[in-house]
């Protein structure tokens, strides 16, 4: 069933519920009883009886902004028969369907006449609360519409993409840049991504309630889709491998650069990349960087350090029998670690690199009843896991496209096999050495979308596309438009046995845009300033020209 289908039928339901439970009311109100059950026309008819701006409407049926406008509505609704009480509102909010079925099936409900009613001065200020809480309510969902339907800011905390993104920058995402993906779980809390809160075992996100409800859902679809993710465009994603969430667009979102589209072949050797046998080329604002072994017979002034380079993150050891230090860095440019290397107290330095035909194979240990068992870590090994490869020699590696026709046998499987089961939902079973796609033995697959190479500029400290493999499309975000706000030490480095000194935020980053490619980029922060007095202004203006146009009345 595609997206607008199964939209439709959650409407319908809705629109069913809301008719049973107050096909009564409506006809009280002086409308027939089947407007009840008109999608979008039930609420207009709440807001032009209740005096509101009758346009909200529009947003009662909205993913995710739909149910809280409801809500309101249908609090409205209710405030119009009487049930004013705090225990009436909180059975209207919790139980809609059901306590409106109640009061709508009651024998003693009226409508309340409004021009009967002598408002004391307790009512008069609970009118007051009423107006703010709604005011209020309105700015959280103008947020939410923001937030689901244009962009969303997204912060940086890890050191993958430095020193393109800092650690610390926080960015606001175009959700259109490669089309909109409509949202997919419709049930859900505003501003929330995966999870609530941490109330289980600390750090493990599985035992977290979730911020959406899981049962309703719709599926994949993406609308005005104009252009397609390009090699060196900075990306917005969500973890494909992400085991927690079975919703697509409430897996955890990373940012990386496209190194490699559907169709090419990636590689990497030595630590340096190719695309289809070309070594990359870097654009003037790409700082890519390695992890690099310094000895030195005194101790480096790591402090003095991160003034000059800013992050930095390193792993101090001293040796206790020569008393010299070594140091590991976690990724360096070219320039910087040339500079590191002329320091006088530095005896030698060595660029960290995978011996080559060396698989990168991680594993966990996991408890039963009666032992401890090991597995392989798939977030932290190589993928495919049957390969001999590394982070500094891997590949080379062909990205799927759609409609490509692939081989699957046992050799080829663990490169394909989250295809087919996870971003393609199929069922997949591999039984005694034969492979079964639904249901039917085979030996081959065709690819139903397209699949991205996403890799961090600061390469070995990256968890990438050569961790979690290929990156369907139906899991881009969108585009980094611009940094809004950059906090150094906004994040601890868990990897550094230094951290940034303090809190400082890095004005000359801010309203920078992201995705310029430009060494030297230009910011837009007198825009974003025009913006804001626009928008906080406006309330400002409109009041002085009504002011005025009543004095000329």
């Amino acid at each position: 069933m595609n997206y607008f289908l199964t939209y439709a039928v959650y409407v319908l339901i809705l629109s069913v519920l809301m008719g049973i439970s107050t096909w009564k009311l409506f006809k009280k109100l002086g409308y027939s009883p089947l407007f009840a059950f008109i999608p979008f026309y039930n609420y207009f008819i709440i807001l032009k009886e209740t005096k509101h701006p009758k346009w909200w409407a529009i947003l009662s049926y909205l993913p995710i902004v739909g149910p809280i406008m409801m809500s309101v509505f249908h609090l409205y609704l209710m405030k119009k028969f009487g049930k004013t009480l705090f225990k009436d509102q909180l059975l209207t909010v919790i139980l809609p369907f059901i306590y409106m079925a109640t009061v709508n099936y009651g024998k003693d409900v009226e409508l309340e006449d409004e021009n009967a009613i002598f408002l004391t001065d307790e009512e008069k200020n609970a009118k007051k609360k009423d107006s703010f809480v709604g005011s209020v309510t309105f700015a959280v969902v103008f947020a939410t519409i923001i937030h689901v339907f244009v962009t969303q800011p997204f912060g940086i905390p890890t050191g993958s993409m430095e020193r393109t993104l800092l650690v610390g920058d926080f960015l606001f995402v175009n959700k259109w840049s490669y089309g909109y993906r409509l949202p997919m779980r419709p049930l859900a809390i505003p501003f929330l991504q995966g999870t609530i809160m941490d109330t289980g075992e600390k750090g493990n996100p599985k035992d977290d309630p979730k911020s959406y409800v899981d049962a309703v859902k719709l599926p994949y679809e993406r609308i005005f889709q104009f252009n397609k993710p390009q090699k060196k465009d900075i990306v917005v994603f969500n973890y494909p491998q992400d085991s927690v969430h079975t919703a697509i667009d409430r897996k955890d979102p990373y940012v990386k650069r496209c190194v490699a589209v559907a169709g090419d072949t990636f590689e990497m050797r030595a630590g340096r990349l190719f695309v289809n046998g070309k070594a990359e080329t870097f654009l003037g604002d790409q700082e890519v960087q390695h992890a690099y072994t310094v000895s030195t017979g005194t101790q480096l002034d790591i402090p003095g350090l991160y003034n000059t380079y800013g992050f930095l993150p390193v792993r101090e050891i001293q040796n206790e029998k020569s008393g010299g230090f070594v140091y590991m860095f976690q990724g360096l440019t070219d320039k910087t670690a040339k500079e590191i290397k002329a320091l006088p107290n530095v005896i030698s330095m060595e660029e960290n690199i995978y011996p080559k035909d060396s698989a990168t194979i991680s594993y966990k240990l996991n408890a039963d009843k009666t032992a401890y068992t090991k597995s392989i870590d798939t977030t932290q090994s190589i993928f495919p896991i049957n390969k001999p490869w590394n982070q500094d020699w891997y590949g080379p590696l062909k990205i799927p496209k759609k409609g490509d026709v692939v081989t699957i046998n046992q050799e080829t499987l663990p490169e394909y096999q989250w295809i087919i089961s996870q971003y393609e939902h199929n069922k997949l079973e591999n039984k005694n050495g034969k492979i079964f796609i639904n249901g039917k033995e085979t030996n081959q697959y065709t690819i139903q979308q397209d699949y991205y190479m996403m890799v961090g500029d600061n390469r070995d400290a990256s968890l990438d596309a050569r961790f979690f493999g290929f990156v369907p499309e139906e899991n881009i975000v969108g585009k980094p438009m611009f940094t809004w706000m950059s906090v150094e030490g906004a994040f601890k480095d868990s990897s550094s046995s230094y951290q940034a000194n303090g809190w400082r935020i890095r004005w000359d980053r801010m309203f920078k845009a992201t995705n310029t490619g430009e060494a030297n980029k230009t910011s837009y922060w007198w825009i974003a300033a025009m913006i804001l007095i626009l928008f906080f202004g406006w309330e400002y203006f409109v009041k002085l020209f009504r002011k005025k146009k009543t004095e000329d009345d």
